[in-house]
């Protein structure tokens, strides 16, 4: 009786093709990023409607001779070239304004980061003084505090009778041409709550065995300041430099009520910002203002460039080697 093998073939795998398109990998890319489009369409909206267009328009505008009554009438450099060569008034604004900013700016930080040192030695109470020392930072910019202060370092304020009683005769401040400019610095000054958060924030992430490190090698306080805490908070400072010189450069409200809008005694007072804001409202003269507004964002940004190229030589970053 014989026996008859079979052999079975194997089974082939049958391919299938899936009949729909397969989507392109920057399809797919698209279609997961047009919810964040979405979400971030009104800030788009609002980001090309009231800033964009309207810096595009002032642009256009300093290239005219505008009186916001009459269409503007195209005059070409004539406005930059009467700013730069024939406005004695506007070179006086330059200067005012430079020299708040270069008084202001290192007072400011100077007293943040000393206020900021003496709260992080507190081991009570340090939420109500840091609390206390900021709110100046959200009441100074207000018309109404400028006014306050304006009556203090007035003739016969506060400020003047203090120092006649210690035999310091300054007078009023405000309608002295040498002292104006000091009392705006000093609302600046006032205003130091922002900085000073900063500053102790950056305090607290320096590390406490550093300092241990440096006693036991016998480095007094002021060494450990030098040697640690400036290294260490090179960034803070940094980040509220930069935010300060573009803040005080762009300085309005102060300026505005302690000279009564006019810049005076005379144009001790007068800041870039309130010359602008009087030769385009109060002159109508829009057309110059907007040059002038122009020639403020190219100095803002060529100055915060410079800051930006030599803080390498002076801004320490602790995760980077040869910084």
């Amino acid at each position: 009786m014989s026996t008859v093998s079979t052999t079975r073939a194997p089974a082939r795998a049958v391919r299938t093709t899936d009949p729909r398109p397969r989507k392109s990998k920057r399809r797919q890319v698209r279609e997961r990023q047009w919810p964040a489009y979405v979400f971030l369409s009104p800030w788009m909206i609002g980001a090309v409607v009231l800033t964009l267009v309207p810096m595009a328009v002032s642009l256009y505008l300093s290239f005219t001779d505008y009186n916001l009554f009459d269409p503007p009438h195209w005059v070409g450099l004539r406005n930059y070239r009467e700013m730069l060569t024939e406005d004695p008034r506007y070179w006086r604004s330059v200067g005012t304004t430079t020299l708040y900013v270069v008084v202001a700016v290192p007072l400011k930080l100077g007293l943040a980061l000393g206020v900021a040192m003496l709260l992080k030695s507190l081991s009570r109470g340090r939420g109500f003084y840091r609390s206390a020392f900021y709110a100046p930072s959200l009441l100074g910019a207000s018309m109404s505090i400028a006014l306050v202060w304006k009556a203090l370092f007035n003739d016969g304020g506060t400020v003047a009778n203090v120092l006649d009683t210690v035999g310091i005769h300054t007078g009023g401040w405000v309608g002295n041409p040498h002292l104006a400019v000091y009392g705006v610095v000093l609302l600046t000054v006032w205003q130091f709550g922002a900085p000073m958060v900063i500053f102790l924030a950056g305090l607290q992430q320096i590390s406490p065995d550093l300092y241990e490190a440096a006693a036991l090698d016998g480095a007094g306080r002021w060494r450990q300041f030098m040697s640690i805490t400036v290294p260490m908070l090179s960034p803070v400072v940094f980040f509220n430099l930069v935010l300060e010189v573009i803040n005080s450069f762009q300085v309005f409200t102060p300026a505005f009520a302690i000279s009564g809008g006019d810049g005076g005694p005379a144009d001790s007072t007068m800041f870039y910002t309130l010359y602008l804001y009087e030769r385009g409202f109060t002159a109508s003269h829009m057309g110059y203002a907007a040059a002038m507004a122009w020639l403020l964002l190219i100095a803002i940004g060529a100055i915060t460039l410079i800051l930006f190229r030599t803080s390498r030589s002076w801004v320490f970053y602790a995760d980077e080697e040869g910084r």
